[in-house]
């Protein structure tokens, strides 16, 4: 049979079918040379209209809106670093190029030593202490009710400024019991265990007594018999303390022994030095000592009314009133002293900046997946051992992040130490921010030569740990 139907119609060229037609090879010869060149246009006009239809904002304009920030770190930062060094090449004026002079006399100078040793010690003690008790509070507030409460009272002293807390450490360590309150507590406790003596303070008349002092107590001038009444007049006893008191009486002379009395040889309306007036008031309970060649070989303690008996052989003695009568009262510690200075500074310093790390380490305890934890307490481990094995190697970037970003704060620690440090230990409690304020503004004759050096100094210490922290930074966010 024969196909009447019509032939299919010539497929037109449209522009879709160009791509099919360049897929074949090109024909050699000029042809071929023709068909590259029409590619390579082709390809061109693409990346053209690839890099139109690009999104985002052009490169130039990007850099129009940093400008103006990097124009102030520059002022900012960067001038300030460059002038500081060049500026740590010159003498105290500024005029007299010296090169490293200020840092060899920085590094023989006793005071800067001291400040050098102290950053030492700050940096050796403060971080890790503030880390480990950011550590145990961040854990003990998984395990309380009153969490929140906590975390408040531990995270307040982030609010004060140093200065603040500098003043009210300051007052914490005040020396006298009755506004300082260590030293309240630190009183409390040592009179708790040691009682106080009865009359300190108290002490013979300056001329005409019959008692002179022997080390922190009193002893008489010349020797004494038995069967001698013995007269031991003291002064200085206040007003208040000798109400209650009974009067003085005198003694009478007792064979075989040796009597006498202790009593305050003052009262208001006068009196005879060294004799008992009617209304002066005896002195109980006073320890008395009979000395024979330099050893005691007896002991008695004074009446309510002063009178005391000492049975003794026949000889001479010397009395001495002893030295625990008289002893000052415990006045508590020298927090602020030059042996306890730092250390007391960088407790306050720790009180402030262990909410900080408490914060940190309980945001990491909360990412650590309680599956590892609860695997561990089902293999038998005990909470000490999942704190040691699970939970601290779990938690081991955040201790690292929060040590190295405490160890940056506190080799430019200065206004807590400024603030806290009396006049009498500001030397012993210095750092090298302090040192290098003090060398280059304080003084009759300031060295900003040489401050400049130190700064440069502490910049070189603080930067190696801003650069890990970078780097560590960076490895997270990659």
């Amino acid at each position: 049979m024969t196909d009447t139907s019509d032939p299919p119609a010539p497929r037109e060229q449209r522009p879709d079918d160009a791509s099919g037609a360049d897929s074949s090879p090109p024909a050699p010869g000029p042809a071929g040379d023709r068909a590259a060149a029409v590619a390579g246009t082709s390809a061109a006009k693409g990346g053209a209209a690839a890099e139109k239809g690009r999104l985002g904002p052009p490169p130039w304009l990007a850099g129009g809106f940093l400008a103006p920030a990097l124009i102030l770190l520059g002022l900012l930062v960067v001038y300030p670093i460059l002038y500081t060094i060049w500026r740590s090449l010159f003498d105290a004026d500024g005029d007299t190029f010296v090169g490293l002079d200020n840092y060899a006399a920085m590094f023989t100078d006793s005071a800067t030593f001291t400040a050098l040793k102290n950053n030492a010690i700050w940096v050796a003690v403060a971080p890790a202490l503030i880390t480990a008790c950011g550590l145990i509070f961040a854990v003990l507030t998984e395990r309380i009710r009153w969490a929140a409460a906590f975390k408040i009272i531990v995270f307040m002293p982030m609010a004060i400024s140093m200065v603040a807390a500098g003043v009210i450490f300051t007052l914490v360590y005040d020396h006298s019991p009755e506004r300082g309150v260590l030293n309240a507590i630190a009183v409390g406790v040592h009179d708790t265990f040691a009682s106080p003596s009865p009359y300190p303070g108290v002490r013979p008349r300056e001329q005409g007594s019959p008692l002179r002092p022997d080390g922190g107590g009193f002893s008489t001038t010349a020797q004494v018999r038995p069967g001698q009444p013995v007269t031991l007049p003291l002064v200085a006893l206040a007003p208040a303390k000798q109400q209650g008191l009974k009067a003085a009486k005198a003694a009478t002379a007792e064979p075989g022994a040796v009597t006498g009395t202790v009593w305050a040889d003052f009262a208001p309306g006068g009196g005879k030095p060294n004799q008992i007036d009617g209304n002066e008031k005896g002195l109980p309970k006073v320890e008395i000592e009979a000395l024979q060649g330099g050893k005691v070989v007896a002991t008695t303690t004074s009446r309510d009314d002063g009178t005391f008996r000492l049975a003794v052989p026949d000889g001479s003695y010397t009395l001495r009133l002893a030295e625990s009568n008289f002893t000052p009262p415990y006045g508590g510690v020298t927090w602020l002293g030059p042996n306890l200075v730092t250390p007391a500074i960088i407790g306050a310093y720790v009180w402030m900046w262990a909410g900080f790390a408490m914060v940190l380490i309980g945001a990491g305890l909360a990412a650590i997946p309680r599956d590892a934890l609860e695997a561990a307490r089902v293999d038998g481990a005990t909470e000490w051992q999942v704190f040691r094995r699970v939970t601290i190697p779990l938690l081991a970037p955040v201790l690292v992040v929060v040590f190295v970003t405490l160890v940056i704060n506190v080799l430019k620690i200065f206004d807590l130490v400024y603030i806290m440090a009396p006049g009498s230990s500001i030397q012993d409690a210095n750092v090298l921010a302090l040192r290098m304020y003090l060398v280059s503004f304080i003084g009759e004759s300031p060295d900003q030569g040489l401050g400049s050096a130190i700064a440069v100094v502490l910049f070189l210490l603080v930067l190696p740990a801003m650069i890990f922290n970078i780097r560590r930074f960076r490895s997270e966010q990659g």
